[in-house]
């Protein structure tokens, strides 16, 4: 029996005390840990606080990371980082089509096999829950309203304020077997991505980085205001990098086709990996985003932000600390939903003239923000 078992089996009678037990030998017994937080990629990103927590916390253990495959890129070089254990989403859906079971068998030995001490679910959801029971570590730790009867999978469920910042809530299922929080946001970018951006003409001036699209159209400003914007930017003489998912094209086309013959308007909609997109966040003087991943990149690159928010509690799921560089005009009677189509009114309020404004405010600091170090 191991000794978080136990414990577990003195302390049955009172909860309480067993995890004042369990918090009692964790300094030496945790020595293999894996954080489970597969996506979103903008999620993923700002999860990484835990895993500085976690580190500080267990200087000397083990610390393995489970994201989904593609995903891998934007933890798996932070220095607190063990390893990376990719979950193999495409490819066990294509099988469950034709009802074969071997990825997801063969992913469930994975998980089993790595004897892990402890498992802090990140994202709780049934399926991170079920990943969480199927590694059978005798921690495992969760929300205790984990959507999807996700807390079904725990042995222990930390009980959060819905309200809070899902950077907050996620800090608090750690602080919950005694990990104090760690407010570090910090990314990585890939050796490989540092080197494509340090041979990329179009990098080696100053340059804006706009990422105009979102899945939701709830989310996305008015691609018109958009170009707008950049066109101030080219006659105030700034480049302008432009970033998208590869099936976000058609949202941004018009922006991309009003600049096409401006070399200062640099297209890279489509084209990059997570890397490179990391790389050009990097560096970057500024970020213009919607609520998306290229907006919480930033956030771990400590870049400037124009955070262009509508029908979206920024209270839990803004910028991490960065409340004052959003702009959004909502009223207590707004829905808040951004899967509503009619929600896009509220990303209407935001005026080009406000976003410009803020523009002059961050180019006036004359400070060149690429050469900055985040988080200093």
């Amino acid at each position: 029996m191991s000794k978080f078992n136990q414990y577990a089996f003195i302390c049955a009678s009172n909860p309480s005390e067993c995890l004042s037990c369990y918090r009692a030998v964790l300094e030496s017994t945790l020595k293999n840990i894996l954080l489970i937080r597969p996506s979103a990629l903008g999620d993923v990103a700002r999860s990484v606080p835990v895993l500085a927590a976690v580190r500080r916390a267990h200087p000397k253990a083990e610390i393995h990371w489970l994201v989904e495959q593609g995903f891998e890129d934007i933890i798996a070089y932070h220095p607190m980082l063990t390893s990376v254990v990719s979950f193999p989403k495409k490819a066990i859906k294509a099988a469950a089509r034709y009802l074969d079971p071997r990825p997801l068998l063969a992913f469930r030995r994975t998980l089993r096999s790595s004897s892990y001490d402890c498992v802090l679910d990140l994202q709780g959801l049934a399926r991170s829950a079920a990943m969480a029971y199927a590694t059978a570590a005798p921690l495992r730790v969760g929300l205790a309203n984990a959507r999807e009867l996700g807390w079904l999978g725990y042995t222990h469920r930390a009980k959060t304020d819905p309200g809070m910042h899902t950077v907050d809530r996620m800090l608090a299922i750690a602080a919950y077997i005694g990990i104090p929080p760690v407010h570090d946001m910090r990314l990585y970018t890939p050796p490989a991505a540092q080197e494509w951006i340090s041979n990329a003409t179009w990098a080696k001036g100053d340059y804006v980085l706009i990422a105009p699209t979102s899945r939701w159209p709830g989310k996305q400003w008015p691609i018109e205001r958009f170009t707008q914007v950049v066109d101030w930017l080219r006659r105030a003489e700034v480049g302008v990098v432009v970033v998208a998912g590869r099936g976000e094209r058609e949202q941004c086309q018009s922006l991309l086709d009003r600049f096409s013959n401006d070399g200062g308007v640099t297209d890279l909609v489509g084209t990059t990996n997570i890397g490179q997109l990391m790389a050009c966040i990097e560096r970057s003087r500024l970020v213009i985003a919607n609520d998306s991943a290229a907006l919480h990149i930033a956030v771990g690159y400590d870049r400037p932000l124009i955070a262009l928010f509508g029908p979206t509690r920024l209270s839990r799921v803004g910028p991490y600390q960065r409340d004052h560089e959003v702009l959004q005009h909502t009223t207590p009677e707004d829905v808040m939903n951004h899967k509503l189509i009619s929600s896009a009114a509220l990303m209407q309020r935001i005026t080009t003239d406000e976003v410009i404004g803020r523009l002059q405010t961050v180019l006036a600091r004359g400070a060149r923000y690429a050469e900055r170090q985040p988080y200093q």
